[in-house]
């Protein structure tokens, strides 16, 4: 589950990431009573086996649940909530729709598992990893290997979100520079897999946020909060 709002008296209105599609919203009905047969399941973070009824309305209603994994350890750690709602709300700007992306639904999963089993994992580089493979999968992947904008491979010399990647000298307009550290964060961060996302200094990493934030909004129209304050680096 990505989000979960108050609707009405005992009502919420909550955001579904689902396998087969994509992002749907759904009311689950008496869920704030006290004697809600939902107990306190329909929660941010959940993972749930839902049975969805569809009627005439967008909205979907929540009929039964069963937890999956309920990521009790994540729930207790300040840095990994941060973490993981970031990353529900990049998810959810990102693929709004209800086109199914499974591959985006399993990389949201896997992250979670990841955070619950170890909440040291809850940086700012595993955040910044999540979203450069989120990027990936909404084929809005940034140019690293040669200059976005005209294919040359030597003189590098800076990121440009509009261009979508690296620049050379002569295609440098309107970039910013980009470390050789943060550059190769940001490789390695999409080469590799989640579990083994890649560190760097608070520089390298604000400077490839810069880039993975500018990239979304150029490309995918879809501005992302800032996460430079998440976990530790």
């Amino acid at each position: 589950m990505l989000r979960s709002l108050r609707f009405g008296e005992a009502d919420r209105i909550l955001h579904l990431y689902t396998p087969n599609r994509g992002r749907v919203s759904a009311i689950a009905k008496g869920v704030r009573r006290a004697k809600s047969r939902f107990g306190g399941r329909l929660e941010p973070f959940f993972r749930l086996e839902a049975v969805l009824y569809e009627g005439r309305s967008e909205i979907l209603t929540v009929t039964s649940v069963q937890t999956i994994a309920g990521h009790a350890s994540l729930r207790e750690n300040a840095a990994a909530l941060d973490v993981a709602a970031r990353s529900c709300d990049a998810v959810g700007r990102l693929f709004a729709t209800d086109d199914p992306h499974p591959g985006v639904y399993h990389l949201l999963a896997n992250l979670l598992t990841l955070l619950d089993a170890d909440v040291a994992r809850a940086t700012t580089a595993t955040a910044l990893a999540f979203r450069l493979k989120l990027l990936l999968a909404a084929g809005f992947a940034p140019h690293l290997a040669a200059c976005a904008n005209c294919g040359a491979t030597d003189h590098m010399v800076g990121f440009s979100g509009a261009a979508g990647g690296m620049v050379c000298s002569a295609c440098e307009a309107g970039a910013f520079t980009l470390a050789e550290e943060a550059h190769e964060f940001l490789v390695l961060a999409l080469g590799s897999p989640l579990a083994q996302a890649p560190d760097a200094s608070p520089r390298a990493l604000a400077q490839a946020e810069r880039a993975i934030r500018e990239t979304a909004e150029h490309h995918a129209q879809v501005r992302l909060g800032a996460i430079a304050s998440a976990g530790t680096t």
